[in-house]
């Protein structure tokens, strides 16, 4: 069984975008999805992210399958620095790395100036990464996409008019993602 974990971003929550389809999608398939919930935007800190993604240890294995929306994209980063164990894959779409112009700087910047990424560390824990990025996102400038891939060694997947690939943007369902995340799975 794959274990597949869902991650929000600044003032998201499980049940918001395509993350509740794309849940009851994967688990159609067999795969254990979780999807938790971040304190966001108060006690919105790295630490108190990854504490929560603690309770979930035992899912997090060579089989895993991280994906990351918005912030969560950038949390996914961290927590492939921060655990010592190589994934399968990871999928980030629309995710800031500190490149402005980004809408929540304020609230997302505990995640992204304080440190630099070890792009070493993060490569090495995981398998594959995936990363998706659109032309007109309001909240993401497309060059963090663009330095994201550069970056991670891979390509950019670049979706034309998607924004921030969210329900305003028209994204209750992302069958393009799920498509891409099939392939991975036995």
């Amino acid at each position: 069984m794959t274990n597949v974990f869902i991650f929000h971003g600044t003032g998201g929550y499980p049940e918001e975008n395509w993350f509740p389809w794309l849940k009851k999608e994967l688990e159609k398939i067999d795969c254990k999805v979780i999807v938790p919930q971040f304190p966001t935007p108060q006690n919105q800190s790295i630490e108190n992210w990854l504490r929560v993604l603690k309770n979930y240890k035992k899912f997090y294995n060579k089989n895993t399958i991280l994906i990351g929306h918005s912030l969560g994209g950038s949390f996914l980063l961290r927590a492939l620095e921060w655990y010592k164990i190589k994934i399968k894959a990871a999928f980030i779409v629309a995710a800031p790395i500190g490149l402005l112009p980004i809408k929540n700087y304020e609230n997302d910047k505990l995640f992204l100036g304080d440190f630099a990424f070890n792009w070493q560390k993060i490569k090495s824990h995981c398998g594959k990464f995936f990363i998706y990025h659109s032309d007109n996102d309001p909240y993401v400038s497309l060059v963090n996409g663009k330095e994201l891939a550069k970056n991670l060694d891979t390509e950019l997947i670049f979706v034309p008019n998607a924004g921030h690939f969210n329900k305003l943007a028209g994204y209750a369902r992302f069958d393009m993602l799920l498509e891409r995340i099939k392939k991975e799975l036995p």
